[in-house]
């Protein structure tokens, strides 16, 4: 042992100058904590480095004394964390966490979030978690009743008219929409969340104002409360009759003082007995933006149940309770109707006035149910975020991706398609690149569900990021389409989506809220692995569980730190990827890795620094949230490839989505470097030194223009990629329906089809072209523009005849394709009848 002593004393301060073996030291260190080692190690690793350093004996026994002090770990919690406990508590250092806010914290599971949060994530593991899928039945369905309705429906007429055909309605009675989430045993489809997703996506790719009627009986409501925290007699009820259609439901949250912040709702219900001498509820109410209502018959309520005569117990206030009440019952009123952006779903407000009710009967779980309603929202909205919204959108931006793809190649500025200039490759590509992306994120969260996981603050970043992708794509498809995107009528397919994309960005949770609260505001807590079980341990005062929670935690901020340092010098290098991995993709498992652990380590300062503050600086809390979201949303893409099979003609559509994603990722670092305001000069350090060195020395670059070609290129090519990356939307295309059906969709006036048979008409149409081109190059023929050059081919026999007739039948569907609507003054000012 003394040989290797003097070895390492040799070495250090004897063979290298001082400074060098100082960084060599530190080198040790950081390599120590890079792999989280335990306590023990670092008193090893401290020792031998002070010995080697000669340092003084007392100096090496003191610090010998305190290791062993901090591994007695009952001497510790009495000595240390019990003190500091107290003073954490009387300094408020801790969040004060509400009755309301405990209820959503609790709500769901954490998933592969955690890993994300940690620094260290196991992206073995990670890949290897459920991909979404459906079973023949569910493909069935997806390819019978659901392709039906998307024929039956007329998108233009139903937003014109303001109003679903009553056979569309019942149609979708008939077929089961209406209770795809209901379990089969109630004469339910009893789907999974990867199939409710695919039959919202399809419809909506169709008609906004119909999916947004199929998702409402679907997602939070009477069916999946009854399903989940129903009484047996209040299923076998209520679940046939909402599966059949014959009962409608809706489900009243929200009030004009209680949007984002549900829990403050003010609707109230008293517990009396009634004449009968039963349990009875009366209450009273004022919803707004109630989607459904005025055509509902039964009604979901959410209320806060108070109990004065204490006929339940010994509490007054029992909390927020939700209940079923029937449309029928005196003193409900329906009937009106708010006009969300001109989109004509049922959006509606709601009131009741002294409406009574059993309790058992009415109250959702029945006596076992009061008071338990906020966590009965919670814990279906943790799940419900990550289906209907994301479908929607998904579904949104593939739309846009098969619509302005075939437009950009039919439409013709200057003799050549307009998706062949650079300044229309750049929004075609960011809108492939989504389409891959958002898929990605959609499927792999659906995944979870499926698993039977309720990770709210996974579906949260699910329900915000897709949402805003879909704005800034119908935005993009807009600029490509131009005149043919503003011109309403039966023949624009992006111009309703670009008017309700407001809606989807405002429900199930405002997406500024949802950025600020929930992704990380909530996940700051539920996915750090020590934050909440300190939280809880200051709150109950106990001292052993604190110990080990704050010393686990200091274990994490110290591995975090040697982490995100290691990582950043070699631009995350040290880290790996999982085998197998496609060689041009490994870098991106390194810099996520590196991302990981940057982002933990500042989050650990945040909440260190700011405390209970810091929930209140959403501006903060909403840069963690946009390196949080992204960090997801890379790994869904990564994993997609994955369970692609690695194509590569996938690349530029990965490779371009995530080196944004990455970027967005150093830009929310470079807005917590210049704005993370705590504690005296570690304020500075973090600003000057480690800001100036992140932007030296950046996670990632853009995309460059290389790989937005190869998109745009690829989103124009006619074939199996094209159809993949497009899969799951209303679209009447070749290699599902066939040329004739295609032709036949055409000539009806649906516009799907009318773009699909001018794109392949157009694509067969090139080669003709591209031989009339080097014709007139090389002097064979004159140059002359249109008819009068194909002629001129045909007769030197550049062309066949058949080739001939194909230019001019390309001419045709490509002029046809890029009408817009118009109409007479009379048909504008009135309805299309």
């Amino acid at each position: 042992m003394e040989s290797i002593f003097g070895s390492c004393y040799g070495y250090l301060t004897q063979s290298l100058p001082l400074w060098q073996s100082l960084i060599g030291s530190l080198i040790i260190l950081l390599f120590v904590g890079f792999f989280g080692s335990p306590l023990i190690v670092w008193g090893i690793v401290g020792g031998l480095l002070l010995i080697g350093f000669a340092a003084p004996q007392g100096l090496i026994i003191a610090f010998v004394a305190l290791v062993v002090f901090f591994l007695i770990k009952p001497l510790r919690t009495v000595l240390v964390s019990a003190p500091l406990m107290k003073i954490m508590q009387k300094m408020g250092f801790i969040p004060k966490i509400s009755a309301t806010e405990r209820v959503a914290l609790e709500a769901g599971v954490v998933w592969i979030e955690k890993d994300l949060y940690s620094g260290k994530p196991n992206f073995t593991k990670i890949m290897q978690e459920p991909y979404g899928k459906l079973t023949a039945e569910e493909e069935a369905f997806l390819k019978g009743p659901v392709e039906e309705l998307c024929k039956m429906c007329e998108p233009w007429k139903i937003w014109k008219n303001r109003h679903i055909p009553d056979d569309v309605i019942a149609f979708l009675k008939q077929k089961g929409f209406l209770g795809m989430i209901i379990p089969k045993e109630y004469g339910g489809l009893g789907f999974s969340a990867m199939a409710h997703s695919e039959v919202v996506m399809k419809v909506a790719s169709r008609s906004l104002p119909l999916s947004i009627t199929v998702m409402v009986p679907n997602s939070l409501g009477p069916a999946e409360l009854l399903a989940h925290y129903g009484t047996d007699k209040q299923k076998k009820y209520w679940l046939p009759r909402l599966s059949s259609g014959q009962e409608v439901p809706c489900f009243g949250l929200t009030e004009p003082t209680a949007g984002s912040d549900a829990g403050s709702i003010t609707s109230s219900g008293v517990v009396f007995k009634n004449a009968a001498g039963q349990l009875a509820i009366r209450v009273s109410w004022n919803k707004r933006w109630i989607t459904l209502a005025s055509i509902s018959t039964v009604l979901g309520l959410a209320f806060r149940l108070r109990d004065p005569d204490k006929l339940l117990g010994n509490t007054e206030d029992l909390g927020i309770t939700c209940a079923l009440v029937p449309a029928s019952t005196p003193g409900v009123e329906i009937g009106r109707r708010h006009d969300p952006l001109t989109i004509p779903f049922h959006n509606c407000p709601t009131t009741g006035k002294d409406v009574e009710l059993v309790l058992e009967d009415a109250v959702v779980g029945g006596l076992s149910g009061v008071g338990n309603g906020w966590t009965m929202l919670m814990e279906c909205l943790a799940a419900g975020r990550g289906v209907s919204l994301p479908a929607q959108a998904t579904g949104g931006v593939k739309l846009a991706y098969r619509t302005v793809s075939s437009h950009a190649l039919v439409r013709k500025q200057f003799g050549v398609s307009i998706g062949k200039f650079e300044g229309v490759e750049e929004p075609m590509a960011r809108i492939g690149a989504t389409a891959y992306g958002i898929e990605a994120v959609r499927r792999f969260t659906l995944g979870a569900l499926d698993k039977g996981l309720k990770p709210p603050v996974v579906t949260a970043i699910a329900k915000y990021q897709c949402t805003e992708a879909g704005r800034r794509t119908v935005n993009d498809a807009m600029d490509v389409m131009g005149g043919a995107g503003i011109s309403l009528g039966q023949r624009n397919l992006i111009a309703e989506g670009y008017v309700a994309t407001p809606i989807g960005i405002t429900v199930e949770g405002a997406n500024i809220m949802t950025r600020t609260l929930i992704i990380f505001g909530q996940g700051a807590l539920r996915c750090h692995p020590f934050a909440f079980e300190e939280v809880a341990a200051v709150e109950s005062g106990n001292a052993k569980r604190f110990d080990t929670a704050f010393w686990g935690h200091i274990g994490h901020v110290v591995r975090n730190l040697c982490r995100s340092i290691l990582l950043s010098v070699t631009r995350g290098y040290l880290a790996s990827a999982p085998a197998g991995t496609h060689p041009k993709i490994r870098i991106h498992y390194r810099r996520l890795s590196w991302a990981s652990a940057t982002f933990a380590i500042l989050a650990d300062l945040a909440m260190g620094g700011l405390g209970g503050q810091l929930k209140m600086k959403e501006k903060i809390t909403g840069r963690f949230a946009d390196i949080f979201s992204h960090m997801y949303m890379v790994t869904c893409a990564l994993r997609r490839f994955k369970e692609d099979g690695q194509p590569k003609e996938d690349l530029p559509y990965l490779q371009f989505y995530v080196k944004n994603s990455m970027c967005e990722i150093q830009k929310g670092f470079d807005g917590l470097f210049d704005n993370l305001k705590i504690f005296g000069p570690v304020r500075w350090i973090i600003k000057g030194f480690f800001g100036a060195w992140s932007r030296i020395n950046s996670i990632e670059s853009q995309a460059t223009d290389g790989w937005s070609h190869l998109i745009s290129s690829s989103m124009m090519t006619a074939g199996a990629q094209r159809d993949r990356l497009t899969s799951g939307i209303y679209w009447v295309m070749d290699s599902t329906h066939g040329t004739a059906a295609v032709k036949a969709r055409a000539e009806v006036g649906d516009q799907t089809a009318r773009l699909e048979n001018a794109f392949n008409v157009v694509t067969k149409a090139e080669i003709a072209e591209k031989k009339i081109r080097s014709a007139i190059k090389s002097g064979v023929i004159p140059k002359k523009k249109g008819p009068a050059s194909w002629d001129d081919a045909l007769a030197k026999k550049v062309i066949s005849d058949d080739e001939h007739q194909l230019l001019r039948e390309a001419d045709k569907v490509r002029y046809d394709a890029i009408l817009v609507d118009d109409f007479t003054e009379t048909a504008y000012q009135e309805k299309l009848k």
